[in-house]
């Protein structure tokens, strides 16, 4: 990997079920949301319990422009879309000089979408791929 590619000051590193798909540009969408239940106890009018239920998860959205990992998430893509199987993986946030700032294990991970590049030559604006990936949860490491 070259650090020339990365202009920014933070980038992400995506692992899959052991497989190394390399640094992204933006990772978006890490969040959780919780249903909550209103329940109205009988004979209490000035207070409505709010109770927890489910938690839904948002997917992860991650791009990067085109690199030689470009390859890696087709040939991991290829693997995944004959048996759809969720695997564990883990994003971790990096510094230009590839310190760890930080790190999620994310869980059950399952290929939503990969949009390829768009070639423009009259452009010149970099060629971007973008992977968005559902997930049964996550929590810092």
């Amino acid at each position: 990997m070259t650090d020339s590619i990365f202009a920014t000051s933070v980038f992400f590193r995506l692992a899959i079920g052991g497989n190394d798909l390399g640094a992204f540009h933006t990772c978006s969408g890490m969040g959780a949301e919780v249903e909550m239940e209103s329940y109205a106890e009988g004979g209490n009018n000035g207070f409505t319990w709010q109770l927890p239920g489910r938690v839904t998860w948002s997917n992860i959205t991650l791009t990067r422009p085109v690199t030689a990992d470009t390859a890696k998430i087709g040939r991991w893509l290829d693997e995944t879309l004959k048996r759809v199987e969720p695997k564990d993986g883990e994003i971790v946030a990096l510094k230009p000089d590839l310190s760890r700032i930080i790190s999620w294990q994310v869980f059950g991970i399952v290929p939503v979408r990969w949009q390829g590049p768009s070639f423009d030559p009259a452009s010149s604006e970099p060629a971007v791929e973008t992977l968005e990936i559902a997930h049964e949860g996550l929590r810092p490491s």
